[in-house]
């Protein structure tokens, strides 16, 4: 008998600090074993699967991701009552935001166009432990000024091996990053934050394993005067084989924004 199918595209935004990533992993909790957990609850008998737009990695939080809901032969009738339903019985970490009915020809990987991270941080003193679950404590002072500049270099098409999680000889290291830049954070704010913070945002169609936080750690040795400004533009030549050895702090690192127009 033939299965009819409806796809669904459904935005989602979740803490990651108590989560060990997206990917379903035997023995630990994930944000997609527990998106699954409450669809198999609330859709009961209804067969369905789901697919993710991206994984992040151990304590990474979504402002706005993207997963791709497929349901066999019976279609969601009300968007409204599925929603609540939804959230009503998710953990209270994450959160649905909408859902929007897709065609067969949709994909939620290779359709999204542009994903915005940041990075949030701060610098020279040990903050309030609430900050932990979102903003990243450097400890030490750190030249920010120059790790502005330093953050301007990455964008344009280069070659980012080394900045690639165990890279091998046989993958596609030439990504294009479309902004990367280091502001003010006045977007995440809290009495208990520090009085002056800061958040890298950078923008790209798709990101290596670990390359942003390789690439934010770089910029903090770069504060740290562990490296140059010379240094992070030899690092993006094609014929660099040089390995970055530092990956910034999970716990400040945000999926800001995904974008399928």
């Amino acid at each position: 008998m033939f299965d009819k199918r409806f796809y669904y595209l459904i935005k989602i935004q979740y803490l990651g600090y108590r989560f060990h990533g997206w990917q379903k992993q035997p023995d630990v909790k994930t944000i997609h074993l527990m998106i699954d957990r409450t669809l198999k609850y609330i859709l009961g008998e209804t067969r369905f699967k789901t697919l993710g737009a991206g994984r992040t990695d151990a304590m990474v939080s979504a402002n706005e991701a993207a997963l791709e809901l497929f349901i066999y032969n019976e279609p969601i009738e009300d968007f409204d009552e599925f929603l609540e339903l939804f959230n009503h019985n998710l953990p209270q970490d994450i959160r649905a935001l909408s859902i929007e009915e897709v065609n067969k020809d949709f994909n939620v990987i290779q359709d999204s166009k542009v994903k915005e991270y940041h990075h949030v941080f701060s610098e020279g003193q040990k903050n309030h432990p609430f900050c932990a679950p979102i903003l990243t404590t450097i400890l030490e002072p750190l030249d920010v000024e120059l790790m502005q500049q330093g953050a301007k270099l990455f964008e344009g098409t280069h070659n980012f091996k080394t900045y690639c999680y165990k890279a091998t000889n046989k993958g596609e290291y030439t990504r294009t990053i479309e902004s990367s830049i280091i502001v003010d954070n006045n977007i995440y704010v809290a009495n208990f934050f520090p009085k002056k913070s800061y958040v890298f945002k950078i923008k790209g169609k798709g990101f290596m394993r670990n390359q942003i936080r390789l690439m934010f750690g770089c910029l903090i040795k770069l504060g740290r005067g562990e490296v140059t400004l010379d240094y992070i533009k030899s690092t993006l030549q094609n014929d660099s084989t040089e390995v970055m050895d530092y990956i910034a702090p999970a716990s400040g690192l945000i999926l800001h924004s995904i974008n399928f127009e």
